[in-house]
Order: C-alpha cells, then structure tokens, then sequence
C-alpha cells in the first residue's frame, strides 16, 4: 500500500477503551449477542462455519467476481505513472503486510520465511521511503522473519507499533511506541493457554499468541471438524466479553474491543512522520 502525505500536521487522537469500561461493555454485549452467543443449539455455529468456508481458499468467489474487482482495482504496477504524476510534490511512505505479500501464504504459520531477494528489495525501498510492515501477527515475530531495523513495525494488527532501531534517516522516530491495549495483555494470555487446551485434540488446530490478538489457524483442520472448533472457541469466548471475533484467511483473530485496528495504526504512522494523509 502507498499512501502520499503533505508536510502540514494534523493530530491524530488514540482511543485505547480506557476511558469508558461501563460504554466499552456495553458495545461489547452487543457484538458478543451478535457473533457469539448460541441459544440452546448450533444456530450461529452454523454461521460460524459458512463464514469459514467463505473465507477458505476452497470457497473463494467466482472467477467472475474476481474479474470484476480486479477491473475496479488496477494493479499498481500496471498505474506507475499515473502513481507518480499523483505523488509529485508529496512525499511518500510505504505499508506493506508481510504474510501473502512478502512471504508466501503457508500451512505452517512458523514458516512464512521471507526470500533474500524480497529482504533485499525491502531494504532498498526503505532507503528511498519510510517503510512499515503492518500486520496482524506478533510485531516481534515480525521482525525476526524480516530481520530489517531501519522498518517501522505495527503488529498484533496495529495494536503494537516500534520505530526503527537503527540504519533509518528518521532518528527522532527510534523510541516511537504505541500500544493502545496493553491492559489487556493478561486477559490475552489466559485466553490463549485456554484455547491450547481446548483444542488440544482438534488434527490440525494451531493457536498462536500474536501478543496483543490470538490467532486461531484451521488451515490444516479437516472441514468436518470445524463446528467442533466452533463450538471450542465460543465456549471459551463467551467469558470474555471486552474482546471480539474476527476472521481472515482459514483464520479466527480474538482482539480487545477498541477504537484501534490496522487504519488507526496507519494514521498514528503518518502523524508520527509529522504529516497527515491525504486521499
């Protein structure tokens, strides 16, 4: 992703649920009726699987759909120039993801490994852009598959956000910091060590600890058995209800519930820079 940004600042305010336990419970309720409680049956476990099929390689949209948002959606490569007349006179900074992007999509998450040749294009690439890596994996986990500390990392999809370490021409940024849901660290960890026991004995189930958000893989857990991993996680779910559910790719993601994602991170980047984004 590239974003093309002005030198005027504009302040971006963090939102971290501190403020409001009461308000942010509420909201929460509502998402936890919504997604997450079932009465007296497998009604939204249904749901649950449909929804994981739909987001199963297996399962993706047809050719046609694809087609469509491919026409909608140019490949930059192909917009190089017009790319380039709309960044004149803007500086620009490059968000990429690191998993499908700069390492191929796995089985095994643990082995998403990074190319030299990719490793070498991104170093390049920070030397002429600021460069951040955003994504919804552990940032440390991050770093030491791309191994790079001139980047800016935001892991645990946003939630955790470093500056760079050394080798970058922005050296007021190596102390930069943000993570907006650090009380929730705890809760994380006790929900994690209860989804491995949980799912202790579902083939193929890999829970991983993303620091900030849990990741619940069933890239490799037959598709008979995933209203049983359903049925697993909703019943660890349903005592937590300040965190959420959410799904990529063959994927479950458990985060707090608030005002923060990968966006919010994006535009903490930017004012960091001391800049603000521009459509």
């Amino acid at each position: 992703m590239v974003r093309f940004i002005e030198e005027n600042t504009k302040p971006v305010k963090i939102e971290t649920g501190d403020k409001s336990k009461t308000d942010a419970t509420l909201t929460v309720k509502t998402k936890v009726l919504q997604d997450l409680i079932i009465n007296n049956g497998g009604g939204l476990i249904n749901s649950w699987v449909d929804s994981m099929r739909a987001c199963s390689p297996t399962h993706l949209k047809s050719l046609m759909k694809q087609s469509s948002w491919l026409t909608e959606h140019p490949s930059a490569l192909d917009m190089f120039d017009e790319i380039l007349n709309v960044s004149e006179g803007k500086k620009i900074v490059m968000f990429l993801d690191y998993d499908g992007t700069l390492s191929p999509i796995v089985d095994d998450p643990d082995r998403a490994f990074m190319s030299k040749e990719m490793r070498r294009t991104v170093r390049k690439l920070a030397k002429c852009f600021p460069t951040a890596i955003v994504s919804g994996r552990c940032r440390e986990k991050v770093y030491n598959f791309v191994k790079l500390t001139e980047l800016y990392y935001a892991g645990s999809h946003g939630m955790d956000i470093k500056g760079p370490e050394q080798g970058s021409k922005y050296e007021d940024d190596k102390s930069l910091l943000c993570q907006p849901a650090t009380e929730f660290l705890p809760m994380i960890d006790e929900v994690y060590q209860k989804l491995v026991d949980k799912t202790n004995f579902t083939p193929g189930a890999n829970i991983e600890n993303n620091k900030f958000c849990v990741s619940v893989h069933f890239r490799r857990v037959d598709e008979k058995n995933w209203s049983d991993l359903a049925n697993q996680v909703r019943s660890v779910m349903k005592d937590y209800p300040e965190l959420r559910l959410t799904q990529g790719r063959k994927v479950l993601e458990i985060r707090p519930i608030i005002k923060w994602d990968k966006g919010k991170a994006l535009e903490f980047l930017l004012e960091s820079l001391g800049n603000f984004f521009i459509d």
